[in-house]
């Protein structure tokens, strides 16, 4: 009769786990879309991830929980994406208070053959003086503390039925099981950690929030994803001020919206690898400021020009330069219900940048559009469309 210790037994489940993760390496490798690759898709598709739902509130402060404050500030983000760029689908895992298993919320941005993968969540610390934002990316934790962020939400799947089959023996509450973690490091880490930079720069720089940096931890819904993943937990809902911002209007407007910002520079710097890179700007002075002349003949002929836009409404909004911080050269577009105010008129790509950045200072969050007929245009396609002329 053979005796297992409880040190076999660990032993006996990493082993499966390592098993079960080769495997899926396997297959993912043999279909997963390279990082370039995504950048020539006309559509892009994000899945956003409230953390937690239904039976699993997630962390509780005094007067909320987590559940909540992650799927408000989800759908908010969301709407943001896809009213301001309009080559984006967005998917959500939940859009209500529901519970969703680990295993699916992945399983929801795998089948979709999701780009970008955004799980939302709320932190907590017994010590209520903690707090700040932190986004993570698939890796292995360097300190304990990332360790315990990994553990405390992975333990989600103890409440899904036989989980420990469906997760092959892992045991989100044991060290030794996040030895697996050290296998093999995510296809996507350099993307991920892209947009996870992006995204703590844009609470730090627009939102003035305290960074607690970019790290790594074993989440096992990053590791079950096959696109550039990242987790973000948005404040300390243990820290008393830090629930109350995280439950106001406010706190969530300015955390979807620094999401947002983050998503579209990420996907706007894709693009631009695939192929807005090779329109060149012309280093000689140019009486028009249209730069290469070459470039400008083709963008008359697709009937396509490139402004900066500082503002979108629902509602009309009148041209005068006392609503737009002293512009003079506002231009109104209205789409798809929506009243854009965009400044500038310019033939490449290039210079709507230099402009960008001559008004950043008045309107951070201003960024470059493509505009045929009045009416806008995914970038990429705009630059394509210029190409074939």
């Amino acid at each position: 009769m053979v005796i297992q210790t409880k040190n076999d037994q660990q032993s006996v489940s990493i082993i499966k786990i390592s098993l079960l993760l080769i495997s899926f390496f396997l297959v993912f490798t043999s279909y997963a879309s390279f990082p370039d690759e995504a950048y020539q898709k006309k559509e892009w598709i994000v899945v956003i991830d409230p953390g937690h739902g239904g039976k699993d509130p997630g962390a509780l402060g005094s007067v909320s929980q987590e559940k909540n404050i992650t799927l408000s500030v989800a759908l908010k983000a969301g709407e943001l994406i896809e009213k301001e760029i309009s080559n984006v689908k967005v998917i959500y895992t939940r859009k209500t208070d529901v519970f969703v298993e680990l295993s699916k919320r992945a399983d929801i941005a795998n089948k979709n053959k999701a780009d970008l993968f955004i799980s939302i969540h709320a932190n907590s610390h017994q010590n209520r003086n903690t707090y700040g934002v932190e986004t993570y990316v698939m890796g292995h934790h360097k300190d304990q503390q990332n360790l315990e962020v990994a553990m405390k939400e992975n333990e989600v799947i103890l409440l899904e039925k036989d989980y420990s089959t469906k997760y092959e023996g892992f045991d989100p509450r044991s060290p030794e099981s996040y030895i697996i973690f050290t296998l093999m490091q995510s296809a996507f880490f350099e993307q991920s950690t892209n947009l996870a930079s992006s995204i703590q720069n844009q609470f730090k720089e627009q939102v003035q929030r305290f960074d607690r940096g970019v790290k790594q931890a074993g989440f096992w819904v990053l590791y079950m994803t096959t696109m550039p993943s990242i987790l973000i937990e948005i404040g300390f809902i243990s820290n008393p001020a830090e629930e109350k911002y995280l439950n106001s209007k406010q706190g969530q407007e300015q955390i979807a919206k620094a999401i947002f910002n983050a998503c579209r520079e990420y996907i706007l710097e894709a693009e631009k690898k695939s192929g807005i890179s090779a329109i060149r700007m012309d280093n000689t002075d140019n009486k028009n400021n249209y730069g290469d002349q070459s470039v400008q003949a083709e963008a008359v002929q697709a009937h396509i020009i490139f402004m900066v836009q500082v503002l979108s409404s629902s509602r009309k909004v009148e041209i005068a330069p006392g609503n737009f911080k002293n512009l003079t050269d506002i231009t109104e577009i209205h789409s798809d219900n929506r009243y854009r105010y965009a400044t500038g008129k310019f033939y490449t790509y290039e210079q709507a940048v230099q402009h960008r950045k001559k008004i950043e200072a008045l309107y951070p969050d201003a960024f470059v559009i493509a505009v045929k007929e009045n009416k806008v245009l995914p970038l990429q396609e705009a630059l394509s469309e210029i190409r074939k002329k």
